[in-house]
């Protein structure tokens, strides 16, 4: 699952706005009936500050649309630590760390030494929370800052705007996509992780570069090829959540009005794309050239 935690910080991170100082032009694309428009954009949910995307095209598309919808409404800090304190512990049995391959379990404790949290704190934890919790706590040391997110700024400006923040998941299903992987699965993605984790800024630097670039192609690459290489997991996060996110704008195509649709970018490249998809159902999704 080699690049799996830098694609993940990209769809499940939390991330308002960001210094203006590079120009960057991300995909946009446009779904259209007689009386229904629905914009497509592909986000990143952690930035560095400086890169300023929310301009040109995409700001019309967001100016033109009636309502923001994104892949989740994210709770407070509180309530997802709440819930991952419901789903996630388990109080007896092997430890975390015991559950690990014995060659990998020092590297384990010296990365999550480096993010601050001494392994014994996650010992009576699933693994999917230790492998999130290192792609996502060094973040800042790399210069990404939490509050910097397109998902964030997209939904500041709708609120300040008026406009309505629909999600398409909740906190519950997207945890849970984690939690139901089967406990080998589940040390599986935590070793990947302990073992690409020096490498995750420079992975997450070639996506954002993709990305603020418009080049989905090489995007959706990157960030997906090495989930098809663990089937289990890219069907549970990438190709069946697809297939709803479709059916939902099929769905919508019956009623009028205007719609941004802001999801994760690796959600809008591949073969399993929400494109794809949606030209299976007779939807044709065109890239807005600007």
């Amino acid at each position: 699952m080699r690049k799996f935690l830098a694609a993940l910080a990209l769809t499940f991170a939390p991330a308002a706005y960001a210094q203006t100082t590079t120009d960057s032009d991300p995909a946009l694309w446009v779904v259209k009936d007689d009386d229904t428009t629905v914009y497509l954009f592909g986000t990143v949910h952690v930035l560095k500050p400086g890169l300023s995307w929310f301009d040109e095209a995409v700001k019309t598309a967001f100016d033109k649309s009636d309502q923001l919808v994104v892949e989740m409404i994210e709770p407070d800090q509180a309530a997802i630590q709440q819930l991952v304190m419901k789903m996630a512990v388990n109080p007896a049995g092997p430890t975390l760390t015991e559950k690990l391959p014995a060659d990998k379990r020092d590297a384990y404790v010296k990365a999550m030494a480096d993010v601050g949290i001494p392994a014994p704190a996650f010992d009576r934890l699933d693994p999917w929370v230790a492998a999130i919790t290192l792609g996502v706590a060094g973040l800042p040391k790399l210069g990404y800052d939490p509050n910097s997110g397109a998902d964030k700024v997209l939904t500041a400006a709708a609120k300040s705007a008026n406009k309505p923040v629909q999600g398409l998941e909740t906190i519950e299903q997207q945890l849970g996509y984690f939690d139901g992987l089967p406990e080998p699965l589940q040390v599986k993605f935590l070793v990947s992780t302990v073992d690409d984790y020096s490498k995750i800024g420079s992975m997450l630097d070639t996506m954002i570069k993709s990305w603020s670039a418009g080049d989905a192609d090489t995007l959706g690459k990157t960030m997906n090829e090495e989930l098809r290489d663990t089937p289990e997991i890219a069907k549970v996060l990438l190709a069946d959540r697809n297939m709803r996110w479709a059916d939902w704008i099929q769905t919508r195509m019956a009623q009028p009005g205007t719609v941004f649709v802001a999801v994760g970018a690796g959600h809008l490249a591949g073969a399993d794309s929400v494109q794809a998809q949606l030209a299976k159902r007779k939807l044709t999704a065109a890239r807005v050239n600007y």
